[in-house]
């Protein structure tokens, strides 16, 4: 059986710095390479076989592993957070980093993260750049209403943002300039084609084969739309991942971060360490809830009574977090139980 060789990578923008050591942790090759595909594949030649490697979890992290994967006998991926070895160093560079990273894969100590496939992580990435376009379009709109404001013209919140309404103000008020009338439009015509970009950008992901079953099965759920369906599926990936309940609601940041020290216990109200896609996207599913949700709404009545609306939302978004498990875990659509004529049976 050939020995194995464990490399860890300090990934950048422009550099790649590597260290090559073997099970006992003798050091075998250091040094960078240019974060090009053209060197990686030139570097990956004059290796020793067989090899695995780790990086930490970058923004540059997805296409080097892509790139990498077919040639190593394992590749993992550090989460940035527990590599308290790297964190806590009073020393630090690249090649020192990429040494340590070595030497926590080759002693099995590294903490390692989920790494989606491939199709998955393309498709988050529209999803996101769809998040983006919806922001823009926030900004737009309340820029209209901005300038409005500045020039004391009087206007319907509600109807501001319709066609028709926005025309006809636009035609028949009199204090509107030429200077602030072509801004006005100019922010109009931004808002309509963000907004058509945003619907086309949706359809795609709800119509892709990859997709398309398993959305529909999320949103069979109360309260599920389509861009909650979307953004669960995508952002978690693979939901057997997760071992239990408890650990998704962590993930989605539906938590407090608990210190116990002692008989001390501290808690705080959410978690920073989250999906903040996932949470933001569950919060605001879970404040509509209780409109389509007879149980849902009984829930969010419940703990409103025991504290504030901002517990009973947080309670409510749990429970969507437990119904998106069952659902995703046993490929079945969501079905409503009647709980009288259960006892009545």
């Amino acid at each position: 059986m050939q020995p194995m060789y464990y490399i860890g990578l300090d990934v950048h923008k422009r550099i790649i710095s590597y260290c090559v050591k073997d099970g006992s942790g003798k050091l075998h090759a250091e040094g960078s390479i240019p974060a090009t595909r053209l060197d990686l594949d030139r570097w990956v030649k004059t290796l020793p076989q067989p090899w695995s490697a780790a990086m930490e979890a970058t923004m540059f992290t997805g296409w080097i592993y892509d790139h990498l994967k077919p040639h190593a006998a394992a590749l993992k991926v550090a989460h940035p957070l527990m590599l308290r070895a790297i964190a806590a160093a009073k020393k630090k560079n690249d090649r020192i980093d990429a040494n340590k990273i070595c030497d926590c894969l080759r002693c099995d100590f590294l903490p390692e993260c989920y790494m989606a496939s491939t199709a998955i992580r393309e498709r988050r990435r529209t999803l996101r750049y769809r998040n983006l376009l919806v922001r823009q379009m926030v900004q737009m709109k309340t820029k209209i209403s901005m300038l409005l404001m500045e020039a004391g013209i009087g206007y319907n919140k509600q109807r501001l943002h319709k066609t028709g309404y926005f025309r006809e103000l636009m035609a028949t008020n009199p204090g509107i300039d030429e200077g602030l009338r072509s801004l006005l439009r100019l922010c109009r015509e931004t808002v309509v084609r963000l907004s058509k970009t945003e619907s086309a950008l949706v359809r795609s992901l709800r119509r892709d084969p990859l997709l398309l079953e398993r959305v529909e099965r999320l949103m069979s759920i109360p309260a599920i739309g389509p861009i909650t369906a979307l953004t669960w599926a995508l952002e978690v990936g693979e939901v057997q991942r997760f071992s239990s309940i408890k650990k998704a609601i962590s993930y989605c940041g539906l938590c407090g971060a608990e210190k116990r020290t002692g008989n001390t216990v501290q808690r705080t109200p959410l978690s920073k360490q989250r999906n903040k896609h996932l949470q933001t996207t569950l919060i605001e599913a879970a404040k509509m809830a209780p409109r389509y949700s007879p149980t849902l709404a009984m829930l969010y009545d419940r703990e409103r009574q025991k504290g504030n609306a901002n517990r009973a939302t947080l309670a409510v978004a749990r429970k969507l977090v437990a119904y998106l498990m069952a659902v995703d875990r046993g490929q079945t659509h969501f079905l409503v139980v009647d709980r009288e004529a259960c006892v009545a049976a």
